[in-house]
């Protein structure tokens, strides 16, 4: 039988389609049922019954820093895919990020250990990678750097650390570092909130450029990795670099409205991200800009995604294509 922990997300509701076609028995962890409709409501993308594939999955409610929890979701456990993991960039969240994904990872590492799993395949993200020098492209073999580094790349970071441990103890191990994942059905948090912005005809739109990758193309070379005999290797996953504008062109496009003309200037964003420091003190409320995150959307970062192209034989749809399908399906919701 296969885990999955976090099921309830972006890309663990898609995993977790992809896994129920094929027949396989899956058991995937929760926290609350409230977070059980999303994975109801992906499937209904691709089904008119979406019922029907969901009752296939043995669903565990845990937390991944309750060891009793965690051991009941490992019963009968051969294979674990581990997409568990609070996504923050606010400074004030770093014990909240330490304790759910590096101390979270650690706690799956060791049950994996424990119970001799054949396989752990850990999604981590690009953030845990280096920044490369000006001009240079990022590879698997850049060493890590906490140079603006925002409190979610430390902790991711530091939760690969406890996954290479587990390596080192005999358990055999791949780690997947995607870019910006875009898909369906999460459209208030994440990479779905560029679907949201571009559908407010905004006028302005950020410098920078990064990996992007849909989210069907990351959950299938996790089961390639998954089914694999490769072991212990790290791979990045970017279907393509692009510019944040024109990724929003292009959903600006699928939405039927007008794309933003007007680039954000590097002055605008420092007063926009001390603004909004400013505020959180006054509102208590959370940070959604940065000094680190101003950075990145100030910069062009490249990735080189040779490595899991020729391992595994891959090749990735046009993500542009993607982002089109994933327009309709925005639309109907918003619908």
């Amino acid at each position: 039988m296969i885990l999955v922990t976090g099921g309830t997300g972006l890309i663990g509701s898609h995993l977790l389609w992809q896994l129920v076609q094929k027949n396989v028995e899956v058991k995937a962890i929760y926290r609350n049922e409230a977070r059980l409709e999303k994975v109801l409501h992906v499937f209904s993308y691709y089904s008119k019954d979406p019922e029907k594939y969901y009752r296939k999955i043995n669903w565990v409610k845990a937390n991944l820093s309750s060891i009793p929890d965690l051991e009941i979701a490992f019963k009968q456990i051969k294979e674990v895919y581990h997409c568990a993991a609070l996504i923050s960039f606010d400074p004030n969240d770093f014990y909240r990020l330490q304790k759910s994904n590096k101390i979270g990872t650690e706690n799956i590492v060791n049950l994996c250990l424990a119970n001799k799993i054949k396989r752990l395949c850990y999604l981590s993200s690009i953030a845990t990678l280096g920044r490369a020098t000006s001009g240079n492209t990022i590879s698997e073999e850049i060493d890590w750097t906490d140079s603006y580094s925002n409190v979610y790349a430390l902790s991711k970071h530091q939760a690969e650390m406890e996954v290479w441990r587990g390596a080192q103890e005999g358990l055999p191990v791949c780690i997947l570092n995607p870019g910006i994942v875009l898909g369906p059905g999460f459209w208030r948090n994440g990479s779905g909130l560029l679907f949201k912005i571009a559908a407010k005809k905004p006028n302005y739109y950020p410098p920078g450029a990064t990996g992007f990758v849909s989210v069907e193309d990351l959950t299938n070379l996790m089961i390639l990795a998954m089914n694999s005999t490769i072991k212990n290797e790290r791979y990045i996953v970017v279907s393509e670099n692009l510019t944040y504008k024109a990724v929003l062109d292009t959903i600006a496009k699928g939405l039927g409205v007008k794309p933003a003309s007007k680039i954000l200037k590097n002055w605008q964003l420092q007063i926009l991200w001390r603004l909004d420091w400013f505020w959180s003190i006054l509102s208590s409320r959370k940070r959604r800009l940065t000094k680190n995150t101003v950075y990145s959307l100030n910069n062009a970062q490249e990735y080189n995604n040779g490595k899991v192209k020729k391992d595994f034989s891959y090749a990735f749809k046009p993500i542009n294509t993607s982002i089109l399908k994933y327009c309709t399906y925005y639309k109907r919701d918003r619908n």
